[in-house]
């Protein structure tokens, strides 16, 4: 075969536009007529900066197809599931607009396809999934991991449904009001729970196809997606959170399409590392070592803020308040680090061998990165537009420095000096604290201008 022929050749597993198969044109065309049809219902009520996201979105919908064709299943399906919703909302109504009453009205809105019950399905499923994967671990089979793993795609089509179907409604309360649904902790936790299943399952889908099957690993990584539903369901009964709110003023901008979903790819993929690199300690650290970790658990989560605020002078009943919750977060916390800490020879039969736990916590820390930093390059834009200056040191834009200096500085060990093995693994699950202060610390013990999700 000549030089000529070889170069011209597509890379395995990637095919060339001809060689596509007529699946992916069908795909690529029902994107197309879906984008055009937004573009002749909807154009009169966007902007010139919608517009421009939504022209972005459909070559970007279609790569995305193109590249893991487990995804174009997802948005077709949940695409037609929210327009079905839709279609029950707008059903019989005279006056402009949907009857949002019907979503306790309407059978299968009431129990299925209205925001509120698709996020609670999504919950349940999530909850199931985790489940059984630790049933996989349990009984040292394989079944346990396929049924947690269709069922977690189970509770991302319900999230994602609930997702779009949120989004209608919100246009339907007012003009002023409707938005994409990103805009506070109940929201953003839905947001974390199913981009961080679906980054798992993709990693599970690669690495098998690779022949390097991930075992049980997915048990750790649901849990940090359950302990998220877990609180989102709390924040909800508690705060009344699901309800939606109209946008604080400086929320009202185009901006938050995109800063607020890239930014939680990055939180979504630093915190299935950490389970990961926590799969991997327990294959690979000595037990003292692992003990020593979890006795750390409570000088980071209860110590440092009290010692912060006895410095600062900022003992207020508001903050002791915060400081109990943390508490109460850490029981949970050091009562699961004990039990895997104590079942680990029989977890460690269910996980792969340290290397592959070790590539998976690199490529996932990689993604993660990459889109923490477009996410911090965005928020900069937005903060010039909606408060005069690129960064003004608000306890949230620190935070997420810290964030980007820690991963940037274990990517740079990595590629650089060669990172590896068990101190690798210990800093990817210290920094799951550190991104967890920044997501939620902030709001718990500090205020500022993102002050918008109060605990």
């Amino acid at each position: 075969m000549s030089s000529t022929s070889t170069s011209t050749q597509a890379p395995m597993g990637a095919p060339s536009m001809v060689q596509r198969p007529w699946t992916d044109w069908l795909f690529a065309l029902a994107i197309v007529v879906t984008g055009v049809w937004g573009f002749t219902s909807f154009g009169d009520a966007m902007d010139v900066y919608e517009k421009g996201i939504l022209a972005v979105a459909i070559p970007s919908l279609i790569g995305l197809g193109w590249f893991w064709r487990p995804l174009r299943a997802l948005m077709l399906l949940s695409g037609l599931t929210a327009w079905g919703a839709a279609a029950l909302y707008m059903r019989a109504t005279d006056d402009y607009g949907a009857d949002l009453a019907k979503a306790d009205q309407v059978f299968w809105l009431k129990y299925m396809l209205s925001s509120q019950s698709a996020i609670l399905w999504m919950s349940v499923l999530f909850f199931m999934s985790t489940l059984f994967y630790w049933i996989g671990v349990a009984t040292r089979s394989d079944t346990g991991a396929r049924l947690g793993a269709r069922i977690a795609w189970a509770g991302v089509f319900m999230a994602v449904t609930g997702t779009l179907v949120r989004w209608f409604e919100s246009h339907q309360i007012g003009p002023d009001i409707g938005h994409i649904p990103v805009s506070n902790l109940y929201e953003v936790f839905v947001l974390f729970a199913w981009l961080t299943t679906i980054f798992w399952l993709y990693y599970e889908d690669r690495f098998a196809r690779m022949g390097q099957s991930l075992g049980s690993l997915g048990a750790f990584v649901m849990l940090v997606v359950s302990a998220s539903v877990g609180f989102l369901l709390w924040y909800a009964m508690a705060r009344g959170a699901s309800e939606i709110q109209p946008l604080v003023p400086a929320l009202q901008s185009w901006w938050m399409k995109i800063h607020v979903p890239a930014n939680f790819v990055g939180y979504g993929t630093f915190a299935l590392s950490a389970m990961v690199a926590l799969a991997y300690l327990l294959k690979t650290a000595e037990k003292a070592a692992l003990w020593k970790g979890l006795v750390g658990l409570p000088v980071v989560f209860v110590g440092l803020p009290l010692l912060g605020f006895a410095l600062f002078g900022d003992l207020s009943a508001d903050n002791m308040a915060a400081v109990s919750k943390a508490g109460r977060m850490l029981g949970g916390l050091v009562v699961f680090h004990a039990l895997v800490i104590l079942a680990r020879d029989w977890i460690n039969e269910r996980t792969p061998a340290p290397e592959v736990a070790d590539d998976v916590m690199y490529k996932a820390i990689a993604v993660g990165f990459a889109f923490f930093t477009i996410a911090t390059i965005l928020g900069a834009f937005w903060a010039a537009e909606a408060w005069g200056g690129y960064w003004s040191w608000d306890p949230k834009e620190t935070w997420a420095l810290i964030v980007w200096l820690n991963y940037a500085a274990w990517l740079h060990m990595r590629l650089m000096k060669g990172l590896r093995g068990t101190f690798a693994a210990w800093w990817a699950l210290v920094g799951l604290v550190v991104t967890t202060f920044a997501f939620l610390g902030v709001n718990m013990f500090l205020s500022g201008l993102h002050s918008y999700g109060q605990l």
